[in-house]
């Protein structure tokens, strides 16, 4: 059993921000953090006040975390960006509100008194004396404390009070983990009307007053009923002040969502997946699945799209994803009698077929896309067609400038497209060896279920469109739109590029559509773009073509989809590494550029991507993956991979990234590979051996005991993250069980409906009866496993309690 926190963020937009550039706008991008860990930088949205990002993820939690804070930050080439405000959401808020939080939250300014962060290890006890009673605070350490100078780490010292008594800790210099061991005592006077011992965390200052780190506060009451208590204390702001400025730096939209998932053992779902797959499996003899159509029948349009992911995920785990598919497919058909209309809808068929375009051919539509994309980015051409919307430019060299027309500039924006689409569609062509063995066998279903449905001479445009609807419509034309989306690219682009991919994916659009009249009627400024439009349409059919058309051969069974994963590269690219001796002291080069490989089973780095010689670690002897104190290397984005060598000993990779979404993509993917290493460590150093200390809490043994909590359980989802069964069979029996009732009443109405039309059952029906009936059972056995598990959780508490009260 394992609990799992998801968090679903949609950074939506901002309005009314202050001005921070003299150019009298700003430069804004988001930070978000849970707790103290930046996991999510957004895109700069260039020269105003309300942006709109529009980005959206979904983080995976440990159940611990406290709260989610957005930071509105205006991007400075020449100094450092400046913090124009903050929302906080604790995770009270969110647990309150299972529906989402959806609105307008004002930003608020910084204020350094509740920029607090970390933890403090404290042991508070009472003893009792012939005439008094004595309170005892022993302070053992901290971990990672707010960084108040320059050098990237604080100065702390812990100041106790009680009863109008106050003693300090020595100050530990220049560490966010400072350990302290000392140990203060009070004479408890019941008479003292304020009873709280105040444990406060302070970085000293020499020169400027120092700073506030974070307070603890204990009721004497309390603790005389238990005695003793030691433990981990988060630490928390001075009490929040009334905010004169509230809304008076803008706000920000946000969607949120969070959700507490319960994972049994996998016998426990086993049930369900079993009839998930019979009822895909009996499609397989041309028999119609009623629990599918169920399904399908029942998710509504808000979940269609959650669903259907679930479902494509477990689908591919258990070797039957084209056989799902191919379930809707027929479904969709069934129900479909207008050809135009085919997958035009956001059915549970176009959804899962989306779904699974994305898990299996996001390397595919990076490589078609990539180079084009890549190309528009660097150009920055200017591209217009509308004649509404041309921008009379000055062309030619400086002292002889002349303006263009109207019809130059259209005419040149005709080339630059027309070059573009080239590319592109040259990049289609030749990419069929590229493209996943899976998604050419789903299309090739799709194409020869729609050539059965309409085999008339009228509809033989329709099987092409079929496949195009979703290749073009679904897959190709968003990314080009929205490239950051799809980490096609790292930042959003500009104005001018944004105009050139819209025009390029409509462009794209119009050819996934096999019409060109589409474009005289609807915008007639295309018309221009019409013969590379009709040659276009003309490649993409005989591209589909020989895409449906290969060899039986080539498709792969469940075993050979199997080793296709487990032999796939799931993240690559430059980074800089910086390897350790075996002693443990750093080697003084710098860092060194590797091309590096995450596989599933090992990580490699050698000089280029086709070095031959290659150094690698194996996953599964990862022992943690966390991040670097920013003093210890003067970079922010390094990250350490700790595993273990043939002699058992620790050896430690630092790799450094460019960017915050960098990092955190390179640290969510270790992350989840390495989610079932069983020897996981539970703390680690986040500073480096130097000299003769670490450089984090200043131990000196080099196999001291971590100073921090490792992170295993922050991660980002992706695409192409690891396929978890029992987790997507748990968000598909969660689903299931909200609309049971809504699938009796429909599975009632349909057995109805046969009833009318003097249906005859047979054994084949009877089968299928019992398959759904079946259904209801292993989901009220799922929730009522559930049920034994909160209840199991609530006496262990119990228990808990009642061992500290004796």
């Amino acid at each position: 059993m394992a609990k799992r926190s998801t968090l679903f963020i949609r950074i939506v937009e901002g309005k009314n921000l202050p001005v921070k550039d003299i150019s009298g706008s700003s430069d804004p991008y988001c930070i978000v953090r849970i707790d103290s860990e930046a996991i999510i930088r957004t895109a700069t949205i260039w020269k105003t006040l309300s942006p709109f990002w529009g980005e959206e993820y979904h983080v995976n939690l440990p159940p611990s975390f406290h709260t989610v804070s957005f930071y509105v930050m205006d991007e400075d080439s020449l100094s450092r960006d400046d913090v124009i405000g903050k929302v906080s959401v604790t995770k009270e808020i969110l647990a309150s509100k299972p529906q989402g939080l959806d609105g307008w939250l004002n930003l608020t300014e910084i204020d350094p008194d509740e920029e607090v962060q970390g933890e403090i290890h404290l042991q508070i006890s009472i003893t009792n004396e012939e005439t008094s009673r004595k309170l005892r605070c022993h302070v053992f350490e901290a971990r990672d404390l707010a960084r108040k100078d320059r050098n990237g780490a604080s100065d702390p010292f812990v100041r106790v009070m009680y009863n109008g008594k106050m003693y300090e800790t020595t100050v530990v210099k220049k560490s966010c983990y400072p350990r302290w061991n000392e140990s203060f005592e009070f004479e408890i006077d019941e008479t003292f009307a304020d009873n709280t011992l105040i444990v406060e965390v302070w970085d000293w200052d020499l020169v400027s007053k120092n700073d506030f780190l974070g307070k603890v506060l204990f009721n004497i009451s309390k603790l005389c009923s238990i005695q003793q208590e030691e433990d981990w204390f988060r630490l928390i702001p001075i009490k929040p002040k009334e905010r004169e400025d509230e809304g008076n730096v803008g706000s920000l939209r946000l969607q949120l969502k969070l959700r507490d998932e319960t994972i049994l053992s996998s016998n426990y779902y086993q049930p369900l997946t079993e009839l998930l797959c019979q009822a895909v499996k009996t499609n397989v003899n041309c028999s119609q699945s009623d629990l599918i159509r169920l399904i399908d029948e029942t998710t509504t349009a808000e979940s269609r799209q959650e669903v259907a992911t679930n479902l494509v995920k477990l689908f591919l785990g258990q070797g039957l994803a084209r056989e799902f598919l191919d379930v809707l497919f027929k479904l969709e058909l069934t129900k479909t009698s207008e050809p135009n209309t085919l997958f035009r809808s956001n059915s549970l068929a176009s959804k899962s077929m989306e779904s699974f375009l994305k898990v299996a051919g996001m390397q595919y539509l990076h490589h078609v896309l990539g180079p084009t994309v890549s190309r528009i980015f660097e150009e920055k051409k200017y591209v217009e067609l509308d004649p509404s919307k041309v921008e009379i430019r000055e062309a030619g060299c400086t002292g002889l400038h002349r303006v263009q027309t109207e019809t130059e500039v259209i005419q040149q924006s005709t080339q630059y497209l027309q070059s573009y689409l080239t590319d592109l569609l040259h990049s289609i062509l030749k990419s069929i060896s590229h493209c996943p063995p899976i998604v050419r066998s789903a299309f090739r279903q799709l194409y020869e279920r729609v050539q059965e449905r309409f085999p008339d001479k009228e509809f033989r445009k329709v099987k092409f469109i079929a496949v195009t609807s979703f290749l073009c419509l679904r897959f190709f034309s968003p990314a080009i739109m929205s490239p950051k989306l799809f980490h096609l690219r790292e930042k959003h682009p500009d104005a001018r590029t944004s105009r050139t991919l819209l025009l390029l994916a409509k462009t794209v659009q119009i050819i996934g559509n096999l019409d060109t009249l589409a474009s005289r009627s609807k915008e007639s400024w295309m018309v221009p773009l019409l013969p590379a439009v009709q040659q276009g349409i003309t490649q993409l059919k005989e591209f589909i073509t020989q895409l449906v058309s290969f060899e039986e051969k080539e498709d792969l069974d469940l075993q050979d989809k199997l080793s296709l994963q487990s032999s796939s590269i799931i993240k690559e690219g430059y980074l800089f590494l910086h390897k350790t001796r075996e002693k443990g002291m750093l080697i003084s080069s710098p860092f060194k550029k590797y091309y590096v490989t995450l596989r599933s089973d090992t990580l490699s780095y050698a000089k280029t991507s086709s070095s031959k010689k290659s150094s690698f670690i194996v996953l599964s002897k990862i022992r943690a993956i966390e991040k670097v104190e920013e003093k210890s290397f003067g970079n922010s984005h390094v990250m350490q991979i700790i595993s273990n060598d043939d002699n058992e000993q620790n050896e430690i990779l630092y790799m450094q990234c460019k960017s915050v979404n960098e990092f955190n993509q390179w640290l969510s993917a270790l992350r989840k590979s390495c989610v079932h290493n069983s020897e996981m460590m539970s703390s680690y150093h986040p500073g480096v051996f130097k000299g003769d200390k670490w450089s984090c809490c200043h131990q000196k043994e080099k196999t001291a005991s971590g100073c921090d909590k490792t992170q295993h359980g922050v991660t980002l989802q992706e695409w192409n993250d690891p396929l978890d069964p029992d987790l997507e069979s748990q968000l598909i029996f969660m689903h299931l069980f909200r609309v049971k009732e809504a699938m009796r009443e429909k599975y009632h109405e349909m057995t109805t409906e046969k009833d009318k039309r003097n249906y005859i059952g047979h054994a084949e029906d009877s089968q299928k009866n019992a398959v759904v009936s079946q259904l209801f059972h292993v989901l009220q056995d799922l929730q009522d496993a559930h049920e034994d598990v909160k209840r199991s959780e609530k006496q262990k508490n119990k228990n808990f309690l009642q061992d500290l009260q004796t």
